[in-house]
C-alpha cells in the first residue's frame, strides 16, 4: 500500500527540515512524499531540492498559490497513493513507526480513514507539550457535540477525496472542519481511532496565531456547521471550543 504524505510550505526554512526528516525517516517503505511550496523567498526551496537529490520518493513544486488549502488541494491532485495524509511544515510525525502503524490499520480492517492523538508543542522546545489532544473512537453523535478528529492526524483513502471533493477555498481557516463534517457525517464510511500520538504540532498555526484568527475561525466553523446541515450550529460550535479546555491540563 502506497501512502502519499503532503506538506505545504511557505518560508518554512526554520522548521521544514525537522518536518521532512520525520517523514523521510519512517520505517515504512512505500511513501510518496509531496511538497507544495508557495514560492518561498527564504531557503525553503534550497532545502527541498537538497533533500530530493537523495530521496527519489520526493515530488515537489514551487509556485504561487491561494493559501494553505489551495496548496493541499494541489498535493491531493498529484497524489498517487491509496491513502493520503498531511504533515504541515511546522509539524512532525511523533516517531519513525507512525506510518507503519497507520498502514497496518488499513490492511487489517475494511476502513476509510485513520486518526489519532495530537500534541501541541512549544515552538522552540518541541519536547515541551502545551496541549494534549486525546481523541476517541468515532460515532456519528459526536459531530453534534462539536467533535472532530485532529486534522493533522487524519489519513484517508484517496477515494474519499475523489468522491467528496477537496478543501473549499471559501474558507481561509476552517476548510478542514468543513471537509471533516462533509465526510464524517456519511454513515456508509468507517473510521478507526489509533490511541497513539501521531503528530506533534508547534503552537502558532494559522487558526491559533492571534485573537483575530480565533474569532475568524469561530465564524467559519459556524458557517461550515450550517452548510453541512448540523443541527443547532451555535451550540455545536460552543461545545467544539469548550471541549478544548481539558487539553491544556492533560499533558
Amino acid at each position: 500500500m502506497k501512502i502519499s504524505i503532503i506538506t505545504a510550505s511557505y518560508n518554512s526554512a526554520k522548521t521544514l527540515e525537522v518536518c521532512m526528516n520525520s517523514v523521510l525517516n519512517q520505517d515504512y517503505e512505500h511513501i510518496e512524499y509531496i511538497i507544495i511550496d508557495g514560492k518561498s523567498k527564504d531557503n525553503t526551496l534550497n532545502l527541498i531540492q537538497s533533500k530530493a537529490k537523495n530521496h527519489p520518493n520526493i515530488v515537489f513544486i514551487s509556485e504561487s498559490d491561494n493559501g494553505i488549502y489551495d496548496a493541499l488541494n494541489k498535493g491531493i491532485g498529484k497524489a498517487t497513493g491509496e491513502v493520503i495524509g498531511f504533515v504541515h511544515s511546522d509539524d512532525f510525525l511523533a516517531d519513525n513507526s507512525i506510518i507503519s502503524q497507520i498502514a497496518e490499520a488499513f490492511k487489517s480492517e475494511i476502513i476509510d480513514g485513520v486518526y489519532g492523538n495530537l500534541h501541541y508543542v512549544q515552538y522552540n522546545d518541541t519536547d515541551k507539550i502545551i496541549r494534549n489532544w486525546i481523541s476517541q473512537p468515532y460515532s456519528p453523535k459526536l459531530l453534534k457535540r462539536g467533535w472532530m478528529p485532529a486534522h493533522p492526524t487524519l489519513f484517508l483513502k484517496k477515494d474519499i477525496y475523489i468522491k467528496n471533493g477537496q478543501f473549499n477555498l471559501d474558507y481561509k481557516i476552517a476548510a478542514d472542519y468543513d471537509f471533516i463534517l462533509r465526510v464524517f457525517k456519511q454513515k456508509i464510511l468507517t473510521f478507526k481511532y489509533l490511541p497513539i500520538t501521531i503528530t506533534k504540532m508547534r503552537v502558532g498555526g494559522a487558526s491559533n496565531r492571534s485573537l483575530r484568527n480565533l474569532i475568524r475561525k469561530t465564524k467559519e466553523d459556524y458557517k461550515a456547521a450550517q452548510a453541512n446541515h448540523i443541527s443547532f450550529p451555535l451550540r455545536v460550535i460552543f461545545l467544539k471550543n469548550f471541549s478544548k479546555i481539558p487539553q491544556w491540563f492533560s499533558k
